[in-house]
C-alpha cells in the first residue's frame, strides 16, 4: 500500500495538478549550440563537403510539443505526459536543428532537399527513440536513437543505428530536456565519424 500511494504521489509531482488552471507553462529547446572539440574541420568534411540533410523523420508520438517521460520502475509501456512542461517544437524539429547545425559547424556545406543540386550525397536520419526514463523516484536519464542512412544516385551506401543515453542533471523536466541536448550532441558526434569512414565516391 504504501509503494502505491508513494508512486501516487511521484506521478502527482511529475505530470502537476490538472486543476489547477493558472499555472504557466514552460517550453524548453536544447539552448545553444556549444563549440565543438578542437578549431579544425571535421574528417567527415573532407568525404562529405557537401551533403544534403533530409529532416529528421519518427513517430507521431515525436511530432507533437508534449514532452513525455517513462516510469520504468512501475509502467514502463505508458509514456506520460508533463502537465506543464513543453518543446518549444516537436522533438523531430529539434533533432533536424540540431543535426544539421551539428553538421555545418564541422564544416559539412548542409543542403535542404528542396534546394539541393543533383548527384550530391543524401543523409536520411530517423528517430527510433526519444524519451526520458526514470529508473527511480529520485533517477531519470535520457536516451535518443537514431537510424542514419547515406544514399549516393540513389543507392544506399551505408546504414547504422546510433544510441546514446545521458544522465538528467534532475529528476524533472528541466533535467530531462537538459540531457535529452546533451544526449543529441553525442549522436551527432558519433555520426560524424561515421561519415568520415564512408567512401568518398
Amino acid at each position: 500500500m504504501k509503494t502505491t500511494l508513494l508512486l501516487l504521489s511521484f506521478a502527482a509531482a511529475l505530470a502537476g495538478c490538472a486543476s489547477n488552471k493558472t499555472q504557466a507553462t514552460t517550453s524548453y529547446d536544447f539552448g545553444p549550440l556549444t563549440a565543438a572539440a578542437g578549431n579544425s574541420a571535421s574528417p567527415a568534411a573532407a568525404v562529405f563537403p557537401a551533403l544534403v540533410v533530409a529532416d529528421v523523420t519518427g513517430p507521431a508520438s515525436l511530432d507533437t510539443q508534449r514532452m513525455f517521460y517513462r516510469l520504468m520502475y512501475s509502467d514502463a509501456q505508458q509514456s506520460r505526459p508533463y502537465a506543464f512542461n513543453n518543446w518549444s517544437v516537436t522533438p523531430l524539429q529539434l533533432l533536424s536543428q540540431r543535426m544539421k547545425a551539428r553538421l555545418a559547424q564541422a564544416g559539412v556545406k548542409v543542403l535542404n532537399t528542396t534546394d539541393a543540386a543533383g548527384g550530391l550525397p543524401l543523409l536520411r536520419l530517423e528517430a527510433d527513440e526519444f524519451s526520458q526514463n526514470f529508473d527511480s523516484a529520485t533517477h531519470s536519464s535520457a536516451s535518443i536513437s537514431l537510424r542514419a542512412s547515406v544514399f549516393r544516385h540513389h543507392q544506399l551506401v551505408d546504414q547504422r543505428t546510433f544510441t546514446h543515453t545521458a544522465p538528467a542533471e534532475s529528476a524533472d523536466a528541466p533535467g530531462g530536456a537538459r540531457g535529452l541536448a546533451n544526449a543529441s550532441d553525442a549522436v551527432a558526434a558519433d555520426i560524424l565519424a561515421w561519415l568520415a569512414t564512408l567512401p568518398k565516391q
